[in-house]
């Protein structure tokens, strides 16, 4: 029998407007974005039912219905795909949401950063650890994914867990940055957290990337601190808050992150998915050798 795992819920944040992706976000929410054949937030619910999440929490806004429709089921694609005997895909989109995993949608009334998200979602979430998972960074794990990592971490040192990466100390005004004090290998105590401080004030080169598994003494924070960077209530200040109760903990992850938030970014794992798919990376393979001998000769 399998252990009970302690994080059982995640909260997926999609109620942003996608600004940097218009105007192909101006009717259909950036984590509907396509990576190769799946959508952005398809990603990040595999990766967290992979690790063991029961519980799919989005906060939302009244734009989003079509992330609702993608993990609802669609009985007339069902059975059209029965009709034309396309069992693969059926069982496909049968299973977009497996069996024992529920999804749970809330609405965020006001668009006041990721903070007031996570708030929105403490009804649901309860007095009880929970994820937090980004779908802007698409996480390729290679072994593990960077849940199930901070998982094992969590369920060692019962703490909250944060997953950072190296960045380039010229890029430290973009992200969360931490101080760190090594525990072991990839793991960090985090002495404190600073909201995208200048390359000069940065206490690091570790930045906070999309994963956070927190403890409910969060939304005590979340309830109480001023509105940050931006005017919005940051997930960040509360983290600060936190680290003067509670020992949190830092992630350096094994794995490859694809800021898919910006247009590079996105690309870049489109064309490194595409790559490892069984049935388009011979034929793309030899689409970019082409692409690659073309540019050769006109540089």
């Amino acid at each position: 029998m399998k252990s009970k795992k302690t994080i059982r819920k995640a909260v997926f944040p999609v109620a942003g407007l996608g600004t940097r992706f218009l105007p192909a976000t101006k009717a259909s929410p950036k984590e509907m974005l396509p990576v190769v054949d799946k959508p952005l937030i398809q990603y990040a619910a595999e990766e967290a039912v992979e690790a063991g999440i029961e519980q799919l929490i989005f906060v939302t806004s009244a734009s989003k219905r079509t992330i609702e429709d993608h993990f609802d089921k669609n009985q007339v694609l069902e059975d059209e795909l029965l009709w034309r005997g396309k069992f693969n895909l059926l069982a496909m989109i049968r299973n977009i949401v497996p069996e024992g995993v529920s999804c749970i949608y809330i609405r965020q009334p006001e668009a006041l950063g990721l903070g007031h998200a996570v708030l929105c979602a403490k009804p649901i979430v309860g007095d009880e650890p929970f994820a937090v998972i980004l779908a802007d960074d698409l996480i390729d794990g290679k072994q593990k994914s960077c849940l199930s990592q901070m998982i094992d971490i969590h369920e060692n040192k019962h703490c909250s867990v944060i997953a950072v990466e190296e960045i380039p100390q010229s890029e430290t005004n973009k992200y969360g940055v931490i101080k760190p004090e090594p525990l072991y290998e990839g793991v960090f105590k985090i002495k404190d957290i600073v909201e995208k401080p200048s390359p000069e004030q940065a206490p690091s080169n570790l930045g906070v990337v999309g994963r956070y598994l927190l403890t409910p003494r969060i939304f005590d924070y979340l309830k109480t601190i001023d509105r940050g960077s931006g005017g919005e209530i940051q997930l960040t200040d509360a983290i600060a808050k936190l680290l003067i109760d509670e020992q949190v903990l830092a992630c350096k992850f094994e794995g490859l992150r694809y800021d898919c938030g910006n247009k590079l970014g996105y690309l870049t794992a489109t064309i490194d998915y595409a790559l490892q798919h069984p049935n388009l990376r011979e034929a793309f393979k030899e689409h970019l050798l082409n692409v690659c001998k073309k540019l050769d000769k006109t540089s």
